[in-house]
Parts: C-alpha cells; structure tokens; sequence
C-alpha cells in the first residue's frame, strides 16, 4: 500500500470505491470501502494524490483527507466522464477518475470551508421556501377560478384575499374558505422564514469584507455579493474574470469549425443561481438606466447606454451580468471596491 500514489476515490453515500495506482500508472488496489472504514484506510497511507468527483459530501471529504497529508483534487463529472471504460460501475468509475485526476490540463473545483457552504446552504433553503411561497399562491388563484373569483397577479394579489373570505354572497363553499384560511396563513408563514433567513445573511455580511467589497458594484445587493463571496472566497478558483464569467454560463457557446467562428446563445452552464442573481441584478441597473434617458438625463454609463440602443434588453442584461461577475472577480482578488469611471 506505501507504493500507492494516485488515488481515484468514488464516494458514495455507505460504500466508497478506492483505485489506487503506483508511480509508473501500475494498478496496486481495487477496493470497496464501508463509510466508517475510509479514514483508517486513507491514515495508514503515506501522502498521495487523492481525485474524487464532485458531488454531494465531496467537500467535507475533501477537507477530512486533507488533514491527513493527502492532495486532494475534485473535478466535475462531465470531466471525467471521458476517461469511463465500458460500462458505468463503481470499479470504473474509480478508475477513470484516477485517470482523469492526473491529466495536466484538467480543471478542479475548489474546496469551500464550512462557512462558505453554510451561507449557500442559506441561500439554497430561502430558495426553496420561495419556490414554495410562489407554488402555493398558484395554488389559490387556481382554486379560485374554479369558483369563477380571481385576485390580482404576484404577491399583493392575496391581500385581497380576506375580503372575498368574507363575502357572504360569493359561491365560496365552507370547507373552500377553510381551506384558502390555511394556505394563507401557510405562505405567511414561508414569508416569516424567509426574513429571517435573510437577517442571517445580512448579520454574516456585516462580518465578511469580501461581501462588502462586492456589494459596491451597481446593481449588486445582499443576495448577490453575500452567493458571490461564498463561492469566490479570495477569487483563487480562477485565473481571471472570462473564467468566472464563462463558469457562470454567461458567454456564448460555440459551433466553430474550418477556421469559421459561430457564437449561439449563452452556454448557461455553472451554478443558475448566481446567475439569475447577476441577471436581475443586470435589469435593475437597466431600469434605471433606460429612465433617466427617457427623462433625457446626462448619461452616467456611456456604455451601457449604447449597449441598450443596439441590443435587445435582454441582450443587454446578460452583457452587463457577464462584465458584473468580471469586476466581482478583480474586486476580490485585488481586495479593492468599485469605483465609478471617470467621464472625459
């Protein structure tokens, strides 16, 4: 076992798959590994290169093998997917991560601390009461066109609700008016959640420079630089803003060949989220921009300005959401605050 050098670990969530290979690339174990006997395997070894996939748990196991001298790498799926042999198993899946971990050109992910997962586990869970807030206010519209009765759209459509509630002339049955009763009061509840979910971010970004370095850039609040910090820490998982725009899905895609460049649409890759952040971020700063050139205000954004008078809206959101997680970049690795541009 002290002849091991590079390890392809594929994690799991009771049984974990270990392909251990020596210096010259020889195979020296194939092993299957219970959860709770993959510490004392991995601290009887001398230091080696340690490559899993990222996935849920990588992280944790990531740090934990640290700590005990191992390199540990983790790379996307997609990038391993290319180095599976035959059929899709946990024998080759380890081994083509073994390979693939040692492959000069591959990209890694970078290990987030605990504190980086906990603020986007923040952000994941008020996500997914939102998504729940939204689904049951569908929910009560569409029970209430049922009964030939409708609510204005959006949130404050539903502070019509005890009025109808209490209109006796309605067609609304008994049991009906119960049950809008609870779902009313279940959505509130979500709304309570969310604040205080929120509250949370906000107490964490008070403490968190990188955080307040990033929400000087227009268009950039609590949400965006608080998911940004968390996912960039000192910016060290890129070697420049393209790569954190590209990783956010922000550029086009491409269909080159024969020396002809074909750009399509965004690639969207990367975490959505961010993105959908950066973007409404992005229209925010739009709508204002496109009022005080209605009012026939002095320009403060050259080009974003010009950006709107050639491109759709949407076009130029997604521009401008790629040049925010470009400046997101600088500004944390330069450890520097935006400054407005000074006009000629």
């Amino acid at each position: 076992m002290n002849k091991i050098s590079v390890v392809g670990l594929g994690l799991a969530k009771q049984v974990f798959q270990v392909h251990g290979v020596d210096a010259s690339g020889k195979v020296v174990i194939r092993k299957a590994l219970r959860r709770k006997e993959v510490l004392t395997f991995f601290a009887q070894l001398k230091p080696c290169l340690i490559g899993m996939e990222a996935c849920g748990g990588m992280h944790h196991w990531a740090r934990t093998l640290g700590k005990l001298g191992h390199e540990v790498k983790a790379m996307a799926p997609a990038f391993v997917k290319p180095y599976l042999k035959s059929n899709k198993n946990d024998r080759n899946d380890a081994e083509a991560i073994c390979e693939a971990v040692q492959r000069p050109s591959m990209r890694f992910v970078a290990i987030k601390s605990p504190e980086q997962q906990a603020v986007l586990h923040l952000h994941h869970a008020r996500q997914l009461l939102v998504q729940q807030r939204v689904a049951i206010r569908n929910h009560i519209h569409g029970l209430l066109q049922e009964y030939g009765l409708s609510l204005r759209t959006g949130p404050k459509g539903l502070s019509q609700l005890w009025a109808l509630l209490e209109d006796a002339d309605n067609d609304l049955p008994d049991m009906i008016r119960v049950l809008l009763q609870t779902l009313k009061a279940q959505h509130d509840a979500l709304i309570q959640e969310c604040k205080v979910i929120e509250a949370q971010l906000q107490t964490w970004h008070k403490d968190n420079e990188t955080s307040q370095r990033l929400e000087t850039i227009p268009g950039v609040g609590l949400l965006t630089a608080t998911a940004l910090a968390a996912h960039l820490d000192q910016g060290q998982g890129f070697t420049n803003g393209r790569q954190l725009a590209a990783y956010l899905g922000l550029v086009p895609r491409q269909a080159s060949s024969g020396g002809k460049n074909r750009l399509l649409s965004i690639s969207k890759r990367g975490d959505g989220y961010l993105r959908t952040l950066l973007v409404h971020g992005a229209r925010s700063l739009l709508r204002h921009v496109r009022k005080r050139l209605q009012a026939g205000q002095a320009g403060r954004n050259p080009w974003l300005e010009q950006l709107l008078q050639r491109c759709h809206p949407n076009e130029a959101a997604v521009a401008l959401a790629n040049k925010m997680a470009r400046i997101a970049w600088v500004l944390v690795s330069r450890k520097e605050t935006w400054r407005a541009p000074v006009l000629a």
